[in-house]
């Protein structure tokens, strides 16, 4: 099994654990008797984290999960306050991700693939917004659809919650792009870049070029958050 790193332990004064997750590992398990994943060996090496309880028994204090393709830091609370407080910072924004990735641009990405909204406009070395519902799309509803108000009813009735989603893309020359959220939906990133007709290279859901055995080249390589106890600013970069 790939083996995680530590990034930053838990402590009185940082009641967290920051890890690196390999690409390949999965993030969480699906059932207890699921060990083969990052956070099985985080509580592992860290056994007072099962103390947390979270959204699911078997995820203790996990506050978001990475797609078992990319690899990037994650932060797994240490204590039930924490957890508590960084829920609460999730809902209002303030706790930011962010990602890089490689891109391509691939004009036809949204029509081949189908379910998108008319495609939206991103140029090399300009940043923009994407802003978006979401529901889940395709056989075994694996993938997901940005959704808009222009989309219809039908689109719209398929929406988990009805609630937007942001990612803030910078798009470089060389088509390597770092993208920012503070709230996530599964694959949203991969998802906004895709719509922008500008997919991670390697990505067998979102870009209609992919071969088979390619690699996605997407990582999850910073972190900011607040510290309640510290009351400053934690920041983690790979």
């Amino acid at each position: 099994m790939q083996k995680i790193a530590i990034i930053q332990e838990p402590s009185k004064d940082k009641p967290f654990c920051v890890v690196s997750k390999p690409q390949g590992l999965p993030s969480a398990p699906l059932l207890p008797t699921d060990y083969e994943n990052c956070l099985s060996q985080v509580v592992e090496l860290f056994p007072e984290l099962k103390s947390v309880s979270g959204r699911k028994a078997v995820e203790f204090g996990l506050l978001h999960r990475l797609d078992t393709e990319t690899e990037g830091l994650l932060v797994v609370a240490a204590s039930q306050e924490f957890y508590d407080f960084m829920q609460n910072e999730q809902k209002n924004g303030r706790f930011e991700k962010i990602y890089e990735a490689e891109v391509e641009n691939l004009s036809e990405n949204t029509q081949i693939l189908t379910g998108f909204p008319p495609s939206l406009k991103l140029q090399p070395g300009t940043e923009i917004t994407v802003v978006s519902y979401f529901r889940n799309f395709g056989a075994g509803m694996k993938a997901v659809r940005p959704v808009t108000e222009e989309c219809g009813m039908a689109a719209l009735k398929k929406v988990n919650a009805k609630k937007i989603y942001r990612t803030k893309i910078l798009l470089n020359s060389d088509l390597h792009a770092i993208c920012r959220i503070t709230e996530g939906y599964r694959h949203q990133v991969r998802s906004h870049l895709a719509w922008c007709n500008y997919p991670i290279k390697g990505d067998s859901l979102y870009n209609a070029s992919f071969n088979e055995g390619e690699k996605l080249l997407f990582r999850a390589t910073s972190i900011r958050f607040q510290n309640p106890v510290t009351g400053y600013e934690e920041l983690y970069t790979l």
